[in-house]
């Protein structure tokens, strides 16, 4: 809107696809909370050129928006750009549309379409409008005869190999197609007839009129229509043209009114041409802005490299964990605040870098320790037997979450048998060894103080039963033996241990740009990114749901998977307690 009365862009859509526009709003204070955050974090560059709009009056509120192509599950990748869109209009007076570029039905589906929103709100973010490039196209439709009726578009009849052949180099001008001097009518009719359904895929293109001696290569004459009689997941079989991507781009913009259009740098050629379309539509002024990729290492977030690894059986779907989707992330047991933090960290720039995957795994490590619930579970196990343990067992307490006060206290079963990790017994010991061995003392977690005092082996010489005694007085929270010891073992009741099947997790590629090697990107496939093992639980992860996250003490940080079903519960390990990988 333009002086209170409709632009060009509105007075060609219909009434029911009026976007509802976004009301001007008074400049708000900065909160104290704000301005504290302003204080200990430097703007990055949008930040300052949005601070500087709303200063001088040049908006009284901004709009942005995350406009994903629904041809595949977001990645990690995405987040960055979610997170950036949806926290400036957190930060300031504004909102975001979520908007699905739908111009290619031959490789969109409604099943992306749900996974992406799911994924948004999982987020922790909510669009102010959904929206679609689709239910611009009547619009985007009339723009394109606009521009045929100015004389800044033509219909080619060039194959796609003669275009490229005419387009020249970057160092050489190209030639004009034989097609570019059309008549208006001849156009016009064309177009309607493209339209209409009478010629067949890629017979002809809608051309912009510009210059094929420009410098930038793409603004030789870009394609803005193509022919593509495929059915589209929203509006059926209506049209057999759909527009490319920087037809639909800006002119989406425009319509939603968007103040700051936030790209990544791939796209800066591009904007030469989202402004001349603009201003030649003479719609609403919408700008674009760019930001640089993180790319992170030891994976790949190209969408057509990830839809191979799921139709090759490389991994078990998109939602796999380790997968670098957003939904493959929650899987595994990331948590969005986890994610959030890891997009503030890397913070926004112009230049293209590669990411650490360490730092997400820190980011995890970071918000698990803090509200993850502590459980015992034991992987290799060895039995002990308290032989001087003559009671009907008993129920001990220990801390959920000994990093949160408030996170309460759960019981734990104990008994004369249990089990502990075969690592955590060693027979002839070195020195400094503060484990189990023969004659030396160990704490159990939460529980007593034991001394080993026998081994049992079988006739292969494995250990099978360490037998050992309990002091009665060293019960943890009330210890009166004044014994010291420098071990705390973790351990479960052999009686009601509950096993489970435990799913750990690692890197998928063992290079670190696998995108970037020689050959085919799979051969650099990780062949231990995942080893199931079964282990031994305490009795409380019975109750454990997805929603929960543990960590399993002195492994890492699980989550229970969906696989899971009674009498069957399934662990996926999300992060070990340390970073332990190794370069090869």
């Amino acid at each position: 809107m333009v002086n209170g009365e409709l632009t060009i862009a509105h007075s060609l859509l219909p009434h029911s696809q009026l976007p509802i526009h976004h009301s001007p709003l008074p400049l708000r204070p900065m909160s104290e909370e704000l301005k504290k955050d302003t204080e200990e974090r430097s703007l990055n560059f949008l930040e300052e050129i949005i601070e500087e709009d709303l200063r001088t009056g040049k908006y009284s509120s901004i709009v942005t928006r995350f406009p994903p192509e629904p041809n595949g599950y977001l990645h990690i990748g995405h987040a960055s750009s979610i997170c950036l869109n949806f926290g400036l209009t957190k930060k300031y007076p504004g909102y975001t549309n979520l908007r699905f570029d739908d111009t290619n039905p031959v490789t969109e589906d409604t099943e992306y379409v749900e996974s992406i929103k799911e994924d948004v709100k999982w987020l922790g973010f909510e669009w102010k409008h959904e929206r679609y490039a689709s239910d611009y196209f009547d619009t985007l439709h009339g723009y394109a005869v606009k521009l045929i009726e100015k004389g800044l578009a033509y219909v080619d009849d060039s194959t796609s190999e003669e275009m490229a052949a005419m387009k020249g180099t970057p160092t050489e001008p190209g030639r004009n197609s034989s097609f570019r001097d059309r008549t208006v009518d001849e156009n016009l009719d064309l177009f309607a007839r493209m339209k209409n359904g009478e010629f067949p895929d890629g017979s002809r293109t809608l051309r912009a009129k510009i210059d094929m001696a420009h410098t930038n290569m793409l603004m030789r004459d870009p394609v803005l229509y193509r022919i593509k009689h495929a059915h589209h997941h929203r509006t059926g079989d209506k049209w057999c043209i759909y527009p490319m991507y920087d037809f639909a781009h800006g002119q989406s913009d425009s319509i939603e009114e968007v103040t700051h259009s936030i790209c990544t740098m791939e796209f800066v050629p591009h904007r030469e041409l989202y402004d001349w379309l603009i201003a030649r539509l003479e719609i609403y002024p919408s700008h674009q802005y760019e930001f640089a990729r993180r790319n992170i290492n030891y994976t790949v977030t190209s969408k057509r490299k990830l839809l191979q690894l799921v139709t090759d059986n490389h991994v078990t779907g998109w939602d796999d964990p380790r997968m670098p989707t957003i939904s493959g992330l929650r899987r595994r047991g990331y948590t969005p605040d986890s994610i959030r933090d890891f997009c503030e960290r890397i913070g926004v720039a112009k230049r293209d870098n590669l990411v650490d995957v360490g730092l997400l795994e820190f980011c995890v490590r970071e918000h698990l320790n803090k509200i993850a619930q502590r459980r015992m579970v034991v992987f290799d196990p060895v039995k002990v037997i308290l032989t001087n343990y003559t009671g009907d067992g008993e129920l001990l307490s220990t801390e959920n979450n000994p990093e949160n006060p408030e996170g309460g206290i759960r019981s734990l079963s104990f008994n004369r048998e249990l089990l502990i990790e075969r690592d955590d017994f060693m027979e002839n010991p070195p020195k400094k060894y503060f484990r189990l061995a023969p004659g030396q003392m160990v704490r159990l977690k939460s529980a007593y103080i034991i001394r080993c005092d026998e081994v049992i082996k079988d006739g292969n010489g494995q250990v099978t039963a360490l037998h050992c005694t309990y002091i009665p007085e060293s019960k943890s929270g009330a210890d009166t033996s004044g014994i010291n010891v420098k071990g705390t073992l973790h351990w479960v009741n052999a009686a009601d241990a509950v096993e489970v099947e435990v799913r750990e997790y690692d890197r998928l590629f063992r290079v670190e740009n696998p995108a970037d090697e020689e050959g085919d990107f799979k051969e650099y496939l990780n062949p231990d990114s995942l080893k199931t093992v079964i282990g031994f639980a305490e009795t409380s992860l019975k109750e454990a749901t997805t929603a929960d996250r543990f960590q399993f003490l002195r492994k890492g940080y699980y989550c229970l998977d969906r696989d899971s079903k009674d009498g069957k519960l399934i662990f996926n390990r999300t992060v070990t307690l340390k970073d332990g990988w190794k370069k090869a």
